[in-house]
């Protein structure tokens, strides 16, 4: 066999409470199947966690570890020391904070292990401080807060992303293609091909693939400059834009577009905008610990107090109840 045929990745899965089970099998279960199709080992694993103990995924399953990180920071010199260490996490992460885990990445990243992170793991690689100037992918739902975080990170809503030793995915089936592209790297393209065709899947999807469905079958919507005007939007949603902005980009009338909103949304265009506005500064509140003042800023409301009114009216609570409840919700 060829020096390439010969080539062995040990890894650890890190796994950080609330993980994302599906993430966390869609990674694993390519290796496993790898090691089948070529019928030796070429990957070997073991999953951590901060004390060795069990750790609940988000859906309530409790997985056991082999490994703590004391534990691992003895290995770090011998022959069981890692070629890459992925972070699994998921819901609620922003409120993990382990200085301990954070120095232990920091340390396995400056021995040259490859690190990596699932779902929202990029979120514990920055707060350990290793991605400023890097690129990265997250899970969309966590990106408004991570952008605001993280604001050193090049982050983007992209399936995947590998820069030099950094792997960083979306989450969910994402994290399929992301060890797909790793068995690519190692092996060929036929050991990949035959690990889809265990897997029921007849592709390896592009890093750049869109994580969400298209505006068109997210929406329902088949006009194509609403389609338009809404990626306006959603791409400026800090600074709005006017409606006769709007209207020049796009080479309608104020008129018309109101009457192909009311057709195909069922609102003004200037309801939909700000519905989108609102929605993302939702997520910042639970996402992260801005002032309520700032969060109104990065989502284009000139003031605290109109903010507050707007998101009250649509979801019948102040921004304030809505942080309230989520630090209640975390501490239960």
């Amino acid at each position: 066999m060829t020096a390439k045929n010969t080539i062995k990745r040990s890894l650890v899965f890190f796994l950080v409470p609330d993980f994302t089970m599906v993430a966390f099998a869609t990674a694993l279960e390519p290796l496993r199947i790898a090691n089948r199709m070529l019928g030796y080992e070429a990957y070997r694993w073991r999953l951590a966690s901060v004390d060795g103990n069990p750790v609940p995924a988000s859906n309530g399953v409790l997985c056991a570890v082999n490994t703590s990180l004391d534990e691992e920071r003895r290995k770090m010199a011998g022959s069981d020391r890692p070629s890459m260490l992925i972070v699994c996490s998921g819901v609620n992460v922003e409120r993990y904070h382990n200085k301990t885990a954070f120095a232990w990445l920091r340390e396995e990243y400056h021995r040259g292990v490859a690190i990596g992170g699932l779902c929202t793991g990029a979120y514990v690689l920055a707060a350990a401080g290793l991605l400023s100037d890097r690129r990265c992918a997250i899970h969309w739902e966590n990106l408004p807060g991570f952008q605001e975080a993280f604001p050193k990170a090049n982050v983007f809503a992209d399936l995947f992303e590998v820069d030099q030793n950094i792997y960083t995915c979306a989450g969910g089936t994402a994290a399929l293609d992301m060890m797909l592209k790793l068995i690519g790297d190692d092996f060929d393209d036929s050991v990949v091909n035959r690990v889809c065709e265990q897997v029921l899947t007849d592709r390896v999807r592009s890093p750049t693939d869109r994580q969400r469905l298209p505006l068109r079958a997210r929406l329902g919507v088949q006009n194509s400059k609403v389609l338009t005007i809404i990626e306006l939007m959603e791409a400026n949603l800090s600074e709005p834009l006017s409606l006769i902005e709007i209207a020049d980009h796009v080479g309608l009338s104020r008129r018309q577009i109101e009457r192909l909103f009311r057709q195909e949304m069922g609102r003004s265009p200037a309801r939909y905008y700000l519905e989108i506005r609102l929605d993302r500064a939702r997520h910042l509140l639970i996402q992260s610990a801005m002032p309520v003042v700032e969060v109104a800023v990065a989502c284009g409301f000139v003031s605290a107090s109109h903010f507050s009114k707007c998101y009250r009216e649509l979801y019948a609570r102040s921004p304030q109840q809505e942080r309230a409840d989520r630090k209640q919700l975390l501490a239960a």
